[in-house]
């Protein structure tokens, strides 16, 4: 019998109520993380893959609310959970790390009061036992003379310092859960692959389950196993990520990975999908990609559905590139 996933995501919908119509933000997604595993769900900006995060959460503010489907935490509905239930979760068992660590950061508190809260929140320890926490998490991350750096403020720090900070805190309590919304994408190349490395050492050692969001495909080549694609906020495609980005069958997977710039031939214009993101306020019937997809078809006019062509893959398209894989 299969272990039990960490997270498992069901057809979750989350909507925004606004004057001018609902937003489907999500709409219809589904995935599973198991124990010790990162999932990279990756999608352009507006694709809804940070409000899955925020919905998993529970930080979904109003007119927002997660409008139907689970969230399954070991088991356990979420969305079926009190603010007070929530709260003993949230940081404990799952953490998230957020794009600007100053959501993270108070910046009138000392580092060293801010992390040593974060333990005494969840955890009957002493200050010192906490305290020696907070200094091992910043060894952790890679920070230099952690007892000076302890009793410094958050503008004292650099911004990659910074969000190594938000990272240490995150992993405070040795979640279960943790969820990355693109933490990296301020950093330079060098710091990015130190704390990538930390937190795939992490994910190996403990068991931790990682979600890390982006729209950064390289960035998940060497982190992740499993990848979902999102677009128009739904999942369009789902696999391991070396089938996925070996052999894309979905046309925007396709032109998702044909426009990273060291893909195209040098001095030959960048490949580019063409057309814009439709407005999740406005979604054309069918198939959202069908205007921008050069396989639009008749057929595209109704909604497709998730579907199985291949083994341990799942695509949203009814014509999908199943020439590309090799028999």
């Amino acid at each position: 019998m299969s272990e039990q996933p960490t997270i498992e995501v069901r057809n979750l919908r989350t909507h925004f109520f606004t004057k001018a119509g609902v937003v489907k933000a999500v709409d219809d997604v589904s995935f599973s993380v198991g124990k010790g595993r990162i999932l990279g769900l990756v999608g352009e900006s507006g694709s809804g893959k940070s409000v899955t995060g925020f919905s998993i959460m529970g930080l979904v503010d109003p007119p927002g609310r997660v409008a139907g489907g689970e969230i399954l935490f070991q088991g356990r509905d979420l969305a079926k959970l009190s603010e007070e239930e929530m709260r003993k979760i949230r940081g404990a068992r799952i953490a998230m790390i957020f794009q600007d660590p100053m959501m993270t950061l108070n910046p009138v508190l000392r580092i060293d009061t801010q992390m040593i809260e974060t333990v005494l929140a969840h955890d009957k320890v002493s200050e010192a036992e906490a305290r020696k926490r907070a200094r091992a998490a910043l060894v952790q991350v890679g920070i230099p003379s952690p007892d000076e750096r302890l009793k410094a403020y958050p503008h004292q720090f650099s911004g990659g310092m910074r969000q190594r900070v938000a990272i240490a805190i995150a992993l405070l309590h040795k979640p279960e859960l943790i969820i990355a919304d693109e933490p990296t994408t301020a950093l330079d190349v060098t710091i990015q692959g130190q704390i990538l490395f930390e937190v795939q050492k992490l994910c190996r050692e403990s068991g931790t389950s990682l979600i890390w969001i982006t729209h950064d495909l390289s960035v998940v080549a060497g982190l992740a196993d499993e990848i979902c694609v999102m677009y128009a906020s739904r999942i369009v495609e789902k696999g391991t990520v070396d089938e996925v980005l070996d052999h894309p069958l979905h046309p925007y997977t396709r032109g998702l990975i044909g426009s990273v710039p060291s893909r195209n031939v040098r001095g030959r214009p960048l490949a580019q999908i063409p057309g814009m993101t439709p407005s999740l306020l406005n979604l054309p019937p069918g198939c959202a990609f069908r205007a921008r997809c050069p396989r639009a078809s008749e057929a595209c006019l109704v909604e497709p559905e998730m579907t199985a062509p291949l083994p341990n893959r799942e695509v949203r398209c009814f014509h999908p590139h199943l020439e590309t894989v090799a028999a």
